[in-house]
């Protein structure tokens, strides 16, 4: 991933700031260390830093159009570059590099905003029109690449990251309370709020335009499900073979690079589902990497020797130490830029720190599996849940529940009664939107009581807000449908490509790819039958069809292990030495945004018990974060960032050559 910044002034009161811009690119340099640019006009200021993938000898940007019209930076990657080079070539376009940027940049050019629709990619992009004085930024179908904003009086000021906004001096850092609320629901605050006051998120599928004080945004893609019952029929060979096309083709261009590309393997089907597409496209030796815990409870390692050796990669793996996570996890949140409420993006860290001592820029990754294709826990749990609604008094049916989460301690401990209580609440009102979703936003939800006055707000209720932004798209969908839309837009694009994995990956200047993420994998998914996704209760049932004699029956037949990893044992057990200055009552109350009473509560528990309950474990991350963000953003925020160098500038005369 590059990283991309810039301001714009539409009145020429204020014009770009030169050293502003530059420790904006200092700040970020970590998402792309090989080189910086930038642009300015009167008006606008674009900046990259960028991370060399693609045409490493004349790619860099800013890149201009032919007459130096058009201007543009982006983040990310479009994989059909080639063919849309050679479209334009065609069309009399003179392309003087061989980059995807530059295609991106010659598109617009000839389609304006719909050029979006023939990206194959994940990006953020920004382009400077200077004949109509107008700003475009636009980012991928599903928010692989981030893009943030703020507006300003006179224009506005955006980048990869919130950080970079907030050297800005006319950006007061300040945690927003609706942010938190939302993040303290659904685990990460949800497009266009972030956890900062006067700071937006684009959201996924949009794109916007910035011209004489007006701004103009449009959603240009929308993940769309066939309503209940209208799914198009399709037999299971011709459905299993079709998604197996189709992930190879979405491999093989993930695979253009003009440097080395290795794979991530945990030992799960997803991600061997895609080191063993890699394989078959690279007879070469293939780099892989995966986590190990020195806790065996969260460890899949004999799964990944088991992948490994069937696919004879070049394997490296990191051991995470269940004390590595306290150490790393102020890093975390630095690149985070939000609350998290498992620790599960620190162990993602240190692997992205593994692919980047091995020297390599770029990995493939399984994410979007799950999502798009019936994989998780909450699937199945909405299932049972609606089949025990059918008979509320059953005494068995509940227990089908039990089966979901064994690495949940509270619910392998309790009784039947106490099983029945929890997941029974609302049992019955299957017709209510997001049903599936509402017993986690509830107990998740509780969290917010930590939170003090100030940040609390009694009448905002974030679940309602969602669902009248859906305005009705949840209601004509079969149940799976809309379990999966709402994990897609709550879960996956907000926390899991963000927190767990844009950030923890451009930490360490590493690129993942997604091919279970390219739209028409995605679009494909969306439209096959219920049944073909979730049989029963067997997961992913049309992916693990699709591999049958492609991988091993062992990693196809092993039941999914969530991805996890310890919480109050890496914090409590050996506590680190920030823990005390973060979370003792005067911190808590000098940054005023967490009750000092119910942190201390849960420290005092585990000091008389070592233990802590999932929703406690929850609340010391979910405050731990909290706090650290406050102390690195608001209260100890470093203004002092020294100024880029070796700064490539081009000024807005400039034409290109």
């Amino acid at each position: 991933m590059c990283g991309i910044v810039g301001c714009l002034d539409w009145g020429g009161a204020e014009p770009p700031d030169e050293g502003l811009l530059r420790r904006m690119l200092t700040v970020i340099r970590h998402r792309g260390p090989d080189e910086f640019g930038l642009y300015l006009d009167a008006q606008v200021g674009l900046g990259s830093a960028r991370l060399s993938i693609i045409d490493l000898a004349t790619g860099n940007q800013p890149i201009t159009n032919e007459d130096g019209s058009l201007w543009i930076v982006m983040n990310g990657e479009v994989f059909n570059y080639v063919e849309l080079r050679e479209g334009l070539a065609r069309r009399g376009h003179r392309l003087i590099t061989q980059s995807d940027t530059e295609a991106v940049l010659h598109l617009y050019e000839e389609r304006g905003p719909a050029c979006l629709d023939e990206l194959n990619g994940q990006f953020a992009i920004a382009i400077w029109d200077r004949s109509r004085q107008e700003l475009f930024l636009a980012r991928d179908r599903v928010g692989i690449c981030p893009l943030f904003f703020a507006p300003l009086p006179h224009g506005l000021v955006f980048a990869s990251e919130i950080k970079a906004i907030l050297l800005d001096p006319r950006i007061a850092p300040a945690l927003d309370p609706y942010g938190l609320n939302q993040a303290y629901t659904f685990w990460a605050p949800l497009a266009p709020r972030t956890c900062f006051q006067g700071i937006e998120e684009l959201r996924p599928g949009h794109w916007m335009r910035v011209r004489s004080g007006e701004r103009t945004l449009r959603r240009y893609w929308r993940l769309e499900f066939p309503h209940a019952g209208d799914e198009e029929p399709i037999p299971e060979t011709q459905a299993a073979a079709q998604l197996h096309d189709l992930l190879a083709d979405a491999t093989q261009l993930r695979l253009r690079a003009d440097v080395p590309v290795g794979s991530y393997l945990s030992g799960g089907l997803d991600s061997t589902y895609v080191a063993g597409l890699v394989r078959q496209h690279k007879p070469e030796a293939l780099t892989t990497f995966s986590i190990a815990f020195e806790d065996p409870a969260y460890d899949e390692r004999p799964y990944q020797e088991l992948a490994t050796a069937f696919l004879g990669t070049d394997h490296h793996r990191t051991e995470c130490r269940t004390a590595s996570i306290s150490e790393v996890f102020p890093q975390v949140i630095w690149h985070a830029e939000a609350p998290v409420l498992r620790t599960s993006p620190a162990p993602m860290f240190l692997l992205s720190e593994l692919v980047h001592e091995h020297g390599l820029k770029v990995v493939l990754t399984g994410e979007g599996a799950d999502e798009f294709l019936g994989g998780y826990n909450i699937y199945k749990e909405d299932k049972i849940r609606r089949f025990w609604a059918r008979q509320p008094e059953s005494a068995i049916r509940p227990l089908l529940l039990r089966r979901l989460y064994p690495y949940v301690a509270d619910l392998s401990r309790s009784g039947d009664a106490y099983l029945a209580a929890y997941f029974g609440r609302d049992l019955t009102e299957v017709d209510r939107p997001a049903y599936s979703h509402r017993l986690r936003w509830r107990s998740t939800a509780r969290l917010r009581a930590f939170l003090t006055d100030a940040y609390q707000l009694p009448d905002y209720d974030p679940v309602e807000e969602l669902i009248a932004a859906m305005d009705g798209a949840l209601t004509p969908l079969s149940p799976l449908a809309q379990a999966q839309l709402l994990e897609v837009s709550t879960f996956m694009s907000p926390y899991l490509l963000s927190s767990q994995g844009d950030r923890v990956l451009s930490a360490h200047a590493v690129e993942g790819r997604f091919p279970f993420l390219d739209h028409r994998v995605i679009e494909f998914a969306a439209q096959l039958p219920p049944r073909l996704k979730l049989r029963g209760l067997c997961e992913k049932y049309i992916l693990k069809e699709s591999a049958r004699g492609f991988l091993p029956p062992e990693i196809i037949a092993r039941r999914k292990q969530p991805y996890r990893a310890p919480i109050h044992r890496a914090f409590l057990e050996r506590r680190p030495g920030y823990l005390e200055a973060t979370l003792s009552p005067h911190a808590l109350d000098a940054a005023g945004v967490l009750k000092a009473e119910p942190v201390g509560r849960l420290l005092s528990k585990h000091e008389r018990t070592g233990h802590l309950s999932e929703f406690e474990d929850m609340a010391l991350v979910g405050a731990l974060s909290t706090q650290l963000m406050h102390e690195q953003f608001v209260h100890g925020w470093p203004r002092s960032v020294a100024a880029a160098e070796s700064v490539r500038v081009r000024r807005g005369e400039e034409r290109s050559s």
